[in-house]
Parts: C-alpha cells; sequence; structure tokens
C-alpha cells in the first residue's frame, strides 16, 4: 500500500492565519473528510505523533488537523502562554473567551475555507467551545460528530441535545473523573450516539490507548458509509 500523502500549509479564516497538517490516501479518491481539533497543551502535532492523520488516510479518508488561535483577546480573558500548545497558530486571536462557546461561524468558515464538506469533526477537551456551537448552528456540515471529553457540554440543555440526529461517538477515559463524567451525563441526551470507553486511561485517553482509539474511530467511521 503506498504511503499517504501527507501536507501542510496555512489557510484565512475570519482574517487571521491558522496552520493546519492534512494526510490523503496516495491512490483513490478519499471517502469521508474528517477534521481533528485539539486540547488546550497539544496542536496538530499530536495527531501527526500519534499516527491518527495517517491510520485516517491508509483507511480512505481525508483527514485535516487544525492549530487552534493560540491568542486570547486581553480584554476578554487572559492569554493562554503558560505551557500551551496550540502550535503554529498562535498568533490569530481566538473569537472567544477560553471556556466561553465560541460563534459556530467560526468552524463553519474553517471547513469552508479547507474546501471540507459536510466533515466528521473530532473535538477533544477545549475544542468543545468550537465544536459544540457549531453542531447546534450548522449541524447540516457535520457527517458526524466525535467529541473525546469535550468542555462546554453543559452550556447546553438536553432539550437542545435532543433535537440534533448527527451520528455521534462519544469518546472518554474511565480514569477522567471530571469531564468524562461530565461529557458522557450532557452528551448521552443526543439520540444518536455510541460512546466509547478506553479503560484506564485519563483525560487525553487516546494518548494513552491509541490502538484502542484508532479501533473505535475506524469501526465508527465505516458505519458512516
Amino acid at each position: 500500500m503506498a504511503a499517504p500523502r501527507l501536507s501542510e500549509s496555512t489557510i484565512t479564516v475570519e482574517g487571521q492565519t491558522l496552520f493546519y497538517r492534512q494526510a490523503e490516501p496516495a491512490q483513490q479518491a478519499p471517502k469521508l473528510p474528517v477534521l481533528l481539533l485539539h486540547g488546550i497543551r497539544f496542536s496538530s502535532d499530536t495527531w501527526l505523533q500519534l499516527r491518527t492523520l495517517t491510520t485516517l488516510a491508509e483507511n480512505g479518508y481525508r483527514a485535516v488537523a487544525i492549530d487552534l488561535p493560540g491568542g486570547w483577546d486581553s480584554d476578554r480573558a487572559t492569554s493562554v502562554s503558560h505551557g500551551s500548545g496550540l502550535g503554529r497558530s498562535k498568533d490569530a486571536t481566538a473569537p472567544a473567551p477560553v471556556g466561553q462557546p465560541a460563534p459556530g461561524a467560526f468552524l463553519k468558515a474553517v471547513l469552508e475555507a479547507l474546501c471540507l464538506g459536510p466533515a466528521v469533526v473530532i473535538s477533544p477537551s477545549l475544542s468543545g467551545m468550537y465544536s459544540l456551537p457549531f453542531l447546534f448552528q450548522h449541524n447540516h456540515l457535520l457527517k458526524a460528530y466525535v467529541p473525546v471529553a469535550p468542555i462546554c457540554t453543559e452550556k447546553f440543555t438536553a432539550e437542545q441535545y435532543a433535537q440534533i440526529k448527527t451520528p455521534t461517538l462519544i469518546v472518554y477515559g474511565d480514569q477522567d473523573v471530571e469531564l468524562g463524567q461530565t461529557s458522557l451525563n450532557n452528551l448521552r441526551h443526543l439520540p444518536e450516539h455510541q460512546v466509547l470507553v478506553l479503560q484506564g486511561t485519563g483525560h487525553p485517553c487516546y494518548l494513552d490507548k491509541p490502538d484502542e482509539w484508532h479501533r473505535g474511530l475506524l469501526a465508527f467511521l465505516q458505519q458512516l458509509e
């Protein structure tokens, strides 16, 4: 099997430059596009090192991992400079303070800039502030949703979740006693959900059990085809 095509570049979103990495199948038209977001101490490089990007491309998917904006408007929130990853988009200002839901239009603009049609969005931790508003405001652009113990799940009601018909794979580590349980309790109001619990793992559960993470993710994606 030919190795996937790996590339990196930037897009302009709402006047800001965002860095991204991409992995595409070498010899076939890609099946579904998958957009990977990341947590506060991480970046698109996390998905490269973990081989999630290449694993997805080897299985026929176009996988794109973006670096979320790293700068927060000092009038609205203190910048998260203490050891924050956020990769190569540090100079871009985030559209909302950390921990507050960002406008759903932000991820919509990201998808448009990347020419990703309806996509699967993988959203761990901090990135919930981007993916959840997008889920509620631009549902038609989401092929499926893979939240991994995201923040901000408590900002929406059970009734709001119940309206969403997007196929969802709720992922968390059983040792993640705070965000894992909280996010599960809120997200399970989504009617079309499945749950993947990674045993013996903490908050960034995909780091602890990458093989199980990849197996569970691929099994979920195959059901969508």
